[in-house]
Order: structure tokens, then C-alpha cells, then sequence
């Protein structure tokens, strides 16, 4: 049948197929992925990927935009993932595919905006993996250097292209920033293997993570100081933002480290249970990293003055050392963060993989990022690509191009997916499904998400906008050229 622009470019993809697949266990076979993770790996993984980012890297680019304010930055950047997550929690429940906001949106809104949103969504977690493979790259010569009194040099943990206050964009030819590059092969090994073993590993990497935060905030509370937070809100004139629209800004620098959520709901295809599952483990995950985020902000911004943050390197290393006087802290500290990052490049370039196997499952780009191991039941070729990508990007751009592309890009996820709600709420109204449901109705909730959501986006540079509208016209231009004629729903 024929098909008019229009009706091309809204197509939905039936909600039942997704709902039908999850019935049953699955054994790996051809190109479909395996039912191998149950509740407790499953939100390590959305704590995963989200804590090592937030935290360990972000308060050295927000603390200088808000000041001792940050906290609220924080706040804000929750309660509006909150309102969100309730958004996931629903849609996961009636759409449990791999994709999560690209297979929410599909089923949703249409094709066109489902492909924009899988730009964004390739935008956020590439980005984002790389982002905290930098920040990986800084606390592994803290420990060498704490440990062994040795650092790595520093053409080999620089990169090539990197922004500076004076001259903008500067090229640095023979520096390269090795650490990371290595980091993203250990974690393309990894996911090679097989998703069971690989969510295992991150399980066992997240513990570890939470025991080393709860030891800085310990320390850290030892050298608390009040006098730290005054003055409350940035009082900076000149370079910096300041009161509310700092604190703003900062939020929409640190909402990126909120990624762990989307990354929850991209398991879908691979999770036990998943109507039960991902719901819960979309809840717990950021029930998780609420409560860290404020207890380790809060401590930090006690234990050192605001002034102290801009272009510190591994920032609560250094915190602990101060503190204590001691380099064991920081040692450990340092130890703790190697290990933790690590789980965060991990489950982030998994979730950029399992995106793009949903898209190609589609027809909407090659199918080379469809085909699975039978084996290990991973797409092989598929994490070879996206890793080859993120090391590129991790060793030779300097990480301030990243952070706010990075929240762009979940701000826009989030917004479509809250989008989604009151859409699937009207199209299933003739045969409502039991199940959770975002609480007040299908509008209150994700109305004050996409409101929050956007007032984050108002926080974001001219540059941010510049290169995000770039990345967008090349995914529109992507899919009238190859999407559009190779999408499954095209042949049907």
C-alpha cells in the first residue's frame, strides 16, 4: 500500500509485538538477544552508569557556575529525573523492547520523531561514555602518582583538540589522551563476551563504587565546614553566572549524570520479567543515586571552599588529602574511582549498542548493528563500531565540548518520552492494561517534566545549540535518504 509523506513520517510500530515477546525466556538465537538479567543486576546498571558521572567529574564544571549553591543544582536535576523516571517506569512497562526512549517514541509518536530521538539518544551515550572516560583518565595518574610517585606524561593524557578560555579551540598535534582509548578497549572485551557476564562485572564494580562513597563522605564530614556556604549563591560578576540562573546552569551541566535511567530501560529486550523488572529497577536505580548525589555534594562543599573546585583533577581525591593531610585517602579514593568509571563507560557504550540493534531491527540504518553472536549473544560489530567511536572521541577531544552536549541530548530524551505518556494512555483507551501507571493522570506528572526539563535546557551555551542543531540536520538528512525507504513498516 502506498503511503502518503505524511503518513510515512507518523507510522507507529503496533505496542503489541513488544508486549508479546517478553512471554517467555528466550534462548539466543540468530539476531535476537537473550533473557539473562534479573532485578539486582539490572539496577546496578541504571546506578552504574550514573553515580561515576554526576559526582566524580561534574562538580569540577558546576561548582564554578553555582558556588556552594551547587546543591540545589543537584536537587533540581533529580526531582526532574524523578518526575521522568515515573514517565519511564509506565512506558517500560507496556513497551519492555530494547531502545528505551527511541522504542517508547516509535510506538508513540511516530516514525520520523522516534529516528530524531535515536539521534539524540547516539548523541547522549556516545558522548557521555567518552565524557567519563576523560574523567577516568584523571584520577588513574592520581592514583599512579599517589602509589608509585609517578604520573603519566602529560602528551599522553592530553588531547589533541581543546578549549581554552583565551584562544577557544586549540590543536595540540602529538598529544593524545591514552588512558581512556585503553579504558574503552577493556570495555569493549568485555561486552564482546556476553551481556550476562558483563552485568555481573558491573554488579560487582557498582558495590565497590558505594562502599568508596560512603568512605569520602565519612572523611569529608570530618572537615566540614559551615563557612563554606556562604555565600550561598555564586557572588561572581564577571566570567560565571550568578544566584538562580548559576544554579541553573550547573543544574543542566550535572542532569547528563541522570543517563543511568534511559540506560535501565535499553535492557528491555534482555531482562527477566521485564513488565515487573524495569519499572522497579528505573525507581530503585534513581532512588540510589538521589540520596549519594546530595550526601556527596554536600560533604564536598563542606570539606573544601567553592573557589578551590575550577579545574581541580580528580576533585574528592584531592578533598580527602586536604582533609586528612594523608595521601591514603586519597589513594583509596583514587583506587575506588578507577574501578567505579570503569562501570560507567561500560554500561554507557552497552547502552549505545543496544540502542542502535533496536534501530537496525527496524530497517532505519544497516543492518550490520542487528547481527547477534550466536555464542556470546552480543552484537558484535555493533560494539566494535560505537567503541572505536567513543575512543576516538576520548583521545582526542577535550572533555568541556562534552558535558552539556551530553545533557542536551538527555533533555530531549526525557522530554519525549514524557511526550509519550498521555499518547499511549489515549491510543490504549479502548482496552486499558493493568499495571503502573504514572500517578494524578496521563498530563500532571509529564507536563511538570517536559516544564522541568525545559527550564534545564534554557541553562545550556549558544555553542551547546549551535552543534546540536548541526547534529540534527544530518539525522534528518539520514533518514529521507536511507530510513524512510528501508524501514520495515515501509514493506509492510
Amino acid at each position: 500500500m502506498n503511503q502518503t509523506l505524511v503518513q510515512k513520517l507518523t507510522r507507529t510500530k503496533p505496542v503489541a509485538p513488544h508486549v508479546e515477546q517478553v512471554s517467555a525466556d528466550q534462548a539466543p538465537s540468530g539476531n535476537r538477544l537473550h533473557r539473562s538479567m534479573g532485578l539486582f543486576p539490572l539496577t546496578m546498571i541504571g546506578v552504574g552508569a550514573t553515580i561515576g558521572t554526576g559526582i566524580f567529574f561534574t562538580m569540577v564544571e558546576a561548582v564554578p557556575k553555582a558556588g556552594p549553591s551547587v546543591v540545589l543544582s543537584f536537587l533540581i536535576a533529580a526531582i526532574t529525573a524523578g518526575l521522568t523516571a515515573l514517565c519511564y517506569a509506565e512506558l517500560s512497562f507496556r513497551i519492555p523492547a530494547s531502545g528505551s526512549s527511541y522504542s517508547f517514541a516509535y510506538a508513540t509518536v511516530g516514525e520520523f520523531l522516534a529516528f530524531i530521538m535515536a539521534a539524540c539518544l547516539l548523541l547522549e551515550y556516545g558522548l557521555a561514555a567518552s565524557a567519563t572516560a576523560i574523567g577516568w583518565s584523571d584520577y588513574l595518574n592520581n592514583f599512579l602518582n599517589n602509589a608509585f610517585g609517578w604520573h603519566i606524561p602529560e602528551m599522553l593524557r592530553s588531547p589533541m583538540i581543546v578549549a581554552t578560555a583565551s584562544h577557544g579551540i586549540e590543536l595540540r598535534p602529538g598529544h593524545v589522551n591514552l588512558p581512556p582509548i585503553l579504558l574503552v578497549i577493556l570495555c569493549c572485551t568485555l561486552l564482546i563476551r556476553g551481556t550476562k557476564e558483563s552485568a555481573t562485572t558491573n554488579a560487582i564494580m557498582v558495590l565497590i563504587k558505594l562502599a568508596i562513597l560512603v568512605f569520602f563522605i565519612v572523611i569529608a564530614f570530618s572537615g566540614f565546614d559551615i563557612n563554606n556556604f556562604h555565600p550561598f549563591f555564586s557572588p561572581d560578576g564577571g566570567v560565571h553566572t550568578t544566584g538562580m540562573a548559576g544554579v541553573t546552569a550547573a543544574a543542566a551541566t550535572v542532569f547528563f549524570s541522570f543517563i543511568g535511567l534511559d540506560t535501565v530501560a535499553t535492557a528491555g529486550e534482555e531482562v527477566r520479567n521485564p513488565t515487573r523488572n524495569v519499572p522497579i529497577g528505573i525507581l530503585s536505580a534513581l532512588a540510589i543515586v538521589t540520596v549519594f548525589y546530595m550526601l556527596v555534594a554536600f560533604a564536598a562543599m563542606g570539606a573544601q571552599p567553592a573557589s578551590m573546585f575550577a579545574g581541580q583533577e580528580a576533585g574528592l581525591a584531592v578533598i580527602l588529602q586536604n582533609v586528612t593531610g594523608h595521601k591514603w585517602p586519597a589513594l583509596v579514593l583514587a583506587a575506588g574511582a578507577v574501578i567505579s568509571v570503569f562501570s560507567v563507560t561500560l554500561v554507557t557504550i552497552y547502552g549505545q549498542t543496544r540502542i542502535l540493534y533496536a534501530i537496525s531491527k527496524d530497517g532505519l540504518i544497516s543492518k550490520t548493528f542487528q547481527k547477534v553472536n550466536p555464542r556470546t549473544a552480543s552484537p558484535v560489530q555493533n560494539t566494535l563500531i560505537v567503541s572505536l567511536v567513543v575512543g576516538l572521541v576520548a583521545g582526542f577531544v577535550d572533555a568541556t565540548f562534552l558535558w552539556d552536549m551530553v545533557s542536551m541530548g538527555t533533555l530531549t530524551a526525557f522530554i519525549v518520552v514524557s511526550l509519550a505518556v498521555p499518547v499511549l494512555r489515549y491510543k490504549q483507551r479502548a482496552n486499558p492494561t493493568a499495571g503502573f501507571r504514572v500517578p494524578f493522570g496521563p498530563y500532571l506528572v509529564p507536563g511538570l517534566s517536559i516544564s522541568a526539563c525545559l527550564y534545564l535546557m534554557f541553562g545550556l551555551s549558544l555553542t551547546t545549540y549551535t552543534i546540536f542543531a548541526i547534529w540534527m540536520s544530518a539525522a534528518v538528512i539520514t533518514y529521507f535518504l536511507y530510513g524512510m525507504r528501508n524501514s520495515r513498516l515501509n514493506r509492510q
